[in-house]
């Protein structure tokens, strides 16, 4: 059995996160979708808002889980046994990014690989700090995150305002 893991602050999840986990779970056994507890990034939402957002999005999509975690990546990859790291990439910043990431990681652990899938065309400009500020400044997100994600978004925002 192939476990793979998709690592990330989600911060919020968007329709670009799970159009790639839906796409591993394609071609993996499992794939734990991981939200990090501790990112170097002042976040929007706390680890157990952005836990059950993903929670409430994959409903219904077979072999698709989510966690938590507060460790190095690739030692939360081999203590669930996961074998595979997944990351999207939309353009060539994200390119160098996961390049380097990749390349500390098999140094760490050669056993683990990582597969990368290229975003569907639909989402190669959405990151979730677009989309953060499209919602601090009153915009409609609607068509970049699942609707439960939006209406926080709006809410927290409301908040702020």
């Amino acid at each position: 059995m192939t476990v793979a893991l998709y690592p990330g602050s989600f911060d919020p999840a968007t329709n670009g996160h799970l159009d790639t986990a839906v796409r591993a779970a394609r071609l993996f056994d499992e794939v734990v979708i991981a939200v990090f507890d501790r990112p170097m990034k002042n976040l929007l939402f706390s680890t157990a808002e952005r836990v059950a957002f993903l929670q409430q999005a994959i409903q219904g999509l077979p072999r698709i889980r989510v966690e938590t975690y507060a460790t190095l990546t690739v030692h939360y990859a081999q203590e669930i046994g996961a074998s595979v790291i997944v990351r999207g990439l939309r353009d060539v910043s994200d390119f160098q990014h996961e390049f380097q990431m990749a390349q500390i990681n098999q140094t760490i652990d050669p056993d683990i690989d990582v597969v990368v899938f290229m975003a569907n065309r639909k989402f190669t400009f959405l990151s979730s700090s677009a989309v953060r500020e499209i919602a601090a400044l009153g915009g409609d997100v609607s068509g970049f995150v699942p609707h439960h994600v939006a209406q926080a978004l709006y809410r927290k925002f409301q908040t702020r305002l």
